[in-house]
């Protein structure tokens, strides 16, 4: 289940985060959110 969360993400995060999306989209040849990429970099940080 997502919940919906506000937070507050330093710039050089974010660019990391819209490269590694643009990056996935390339790749999978179809949409890719922001929202999950962020999950996924997350899941693997705190495993």
């Amino acid at each position: 289940m997502s919940k919906r969360v506000t937070i507050m993400i330093d710039e050089d995060l974010d660019k990391k985060l819209r490269l590694r999306q643009a990056k996935l989209i390339q790749q999978e040849q179809s949409s890719y959110s922001y929202s999950k990429v962020l999950n996924e970099t997350l899941r693997k940080v705190l495993k």
